[in-house]
């Protein structure tokens, strides 16, 4: 079984069915064999920009409520995930990213992120830009 951790924007776009998300991570996110995580840190961000007006997920549903009726399961913040994040080498400004490269990481997970700046750590992706 392989694990995959979702970006903010993956999640929301695979969401939204949104054709900005490639074939090669739709494939990979609906695969029943994939097991596929969703952060805290982007239940946070979505929260965040869902309550600025910058995003509309065209319903009241948390989103943390619509991750896991997909099946997605949760991945917490651990102490260790916060550490990693604070000792990352500063390729990436974006605290919620530098979070999810450190939760991949850390729990050996490949993320799925258009984010081009995050092929700059040691982390395995698929997608990006």
């Amino acid at each position: 079984m392989s694990g995959y951790l979702l970006d903010t924007h993956a999640l929301v776009w695979w969401l939204a069915d949104d054709a900005r998300l490639p074939a090669t991570a739709r494939e990979v996110i609906a695969n029943p064999m994939s097991r596929v995580f969703v952060s805290s840190a982007s239940i946070w961000e979505a929260g965040i920009k869902r309550a600025l007006g910058k995003l509309d997920l065209a319903t009241d549903v948390p989103l943390a409520e619509i991750a896991n009726d997909e099946g997605f399961d949760p991945l917490p913040i651990t102490h260790d995930h916060a550490a990693a994040a604070a000792d990352l080498p500063p390729h990436h400004r974006d605290p919620v990213d530098r979070m999810l490269v450190a939760q991949a990481v850390h729990e050996n997970l490949v993320l799925v992120s258009g984010d081009e700046q995050v092929v700059r750590y040691d982390v395995p992706v698929i997608w990006s830009g």
